[in-house]
């Protein structure tokens, strides 16, 4: 199976509006990270730990999280899940910053 067919099943379905987040694995989460941040409007982030979870919730309003399967073990993905699942987005400063990245996403496809 080749990791971008999968990412952009699970992205369109977000994008759609069928889901509010997604959840992609591959052996590293580096090449579905580099896939799913290509669609307009995904913010994946590759997590590792529960503080980065907290913190691409909380700051990033991630909409996918992606794991490397070889990379941590099967009870930290599960706390991991769990935490990204759970943690609202702040708001505040940080949708400031969103927006200025939905803007270079905007900014971008206008010069292409």
């Amino acid at each position: 199976m080749d990791y971008p067919d999968i990412t952009e099943k699970v992205c369109k379905e977000i994008l759609s509006g069928k889901f509010q987040r997604g959840i992609l694995v591959c052996s590293t989460g580096i090449g579905m990270s580099i896939a799913a941040n290509k669609l307009r409007g995904i913010r994946a982030a590759l997590c590792s730990d529960i503080f980065s979870a907290i913190r691409s919730r909380r700051h990033n309003d991630a909409n996918v999280l992606v794991l490397g399967g070889d990379i941590i073990g099967q009870g930290i993905a599960l706390e991991i899940v769990k935490t990204f699942l759970t943690t609202e987005f702040e708001g505040g400063r940080h949708l400031r910053r969103l927006q200025k990245v939905h803007q270079l996403e905007t900014n971008l496809l206008d010069t292409q």
